[in-house]
């Protein structure tokens, strides 16, 4: 089991960045796949962004060319840099972690989660 810690959540202007940092324990992140995932109000949880253990990454559509995922030299962070807020990208995000498929950006193929932090775009 791992512990994940999100942070760097926050309210920006559209057009905005933020960079969202995952504090993981328990376990390195060179083992596991991890992924970031977001849950509006009234809406599913949807993947963001996924990268496995070859740092090979996968995004959703609607934050390709705007988001990042990536991992520190420790491996023991989890980071989504975001650019070009849009209000539509206002969510709860999500750290997850011990996922079994590559690149997946399907919840419930992982069994850890952070409690979320809070991304606010407004217009």
């Amino acid at each position: 089991q791992v512990q994940l810690v999100e942070s760097g959540g926050g309210s920006v202007q559209s057009g905005g960045s933020l960079r969202l940092s995952c504090a993981a324990s328990g376990y390195t992140y060179s083992s596991y796949y991890m992924a970031w995932f977001r849950q509006a109000p009234g809406k599913e949880r949807e993947g963001v962004a996924a990268i496995d253990s070859d740092r090979s990454t996968n995004y959703a559509d609607s934050v390709k060319g705007r988001f990042t995922i990536s991992q520190d030299n420790a491996k023991n962070t989890l980071y989504l840099q975001m650019n070009s807020l849009k209000p539509e990208d206002t969510a709860m995000y999500y750290c997850a972690a011990d996922g079994r498929i590559s690149g997946s950006l399907i919840p419930m193929t992982y069994n850890s989660w952070g409690q979320g932090t809070q991304v606010t775009v407004s217009s």
